[in-house]
């Protein structure tokens, strides 16, 4: 470790309070839950979007929704910082993000999936991410009514990743694109 180096007090984060973050202008992402079963995941997902100032979150099917005790074990607040809303149908929650002006991918291995180090979308496109469930991942309906799809590039025996993992990979890749 560099001599003098050490962790930033939560003053010099001059991270800003829950209430100030609805004024914050956010990236143009939102992010679609497509039937994900776990509240874990859900409240991990609510505060990776937090971390990266996305627009919200929509939460389709059964996903489950705050507040409850388990999302808030991972979200940490972020369900009072993040806004979000549902959906019963995700295709139907694609259809309107694509009325809106919104380019919506699928975050799943398909035959044409774009590796996620090669997407490279335009800076000020909106954009919108469908996550999948944790067994199932993004379902074939929901596949076929996408813009496109990317694939996180894996090298290991499972093929997959944890749903809140694949989230914040895939939002930090695209943080990046907007800063």
């Amino acid at each position: 470790m560099p001599a003098g180096d050490r962790k930033l007090t939560m003053d010099e984060l001059g991270r800003i309070a829950p209430e100030a973050y609805a004024d914050q202008t956010r990236r143009p992402v939102v992010v679609v839950l497509d039937d994900v079963r776990s509240r874990h995941n859900v409240g991990s997902i609510f505060r990776t979007a937090d971390s990266f100032g996305i627009e919200r979150l929509v939460l389709c099917g059964f996903t489950p929704q705050p507040p409850h005790r388990e999302i808030e074990k991972t979200a940490l607040g972020a369900t009072l910082s993040v806004p979000w809303s549902t959906a019963e149908d995700t295709v139907t929650a694609i259809r309107d993000l694509q009325q809106q002006g919104y380019t919506v991918v699928a975050v799943e291995q398909t035959l044409s999936a774009l590796p996620l180090i090669t997407w490279n979308p335009a800076p000020d496109a909106r954009i919108a991410l469908v996550l999948g469930n944790e067994l199932h991942g993004v379902s074939d309906s929901a596949v076929e009514a996408c813009d496109l799809s990317v694939v996180i590039p894996q090298g290991g025996s499972k093929h997959s990743l944890n749903v809140s993992v694949c989230a914040g990979v895939v939002l930090w890749w695209l943080a990046g694109r907007f800063v």
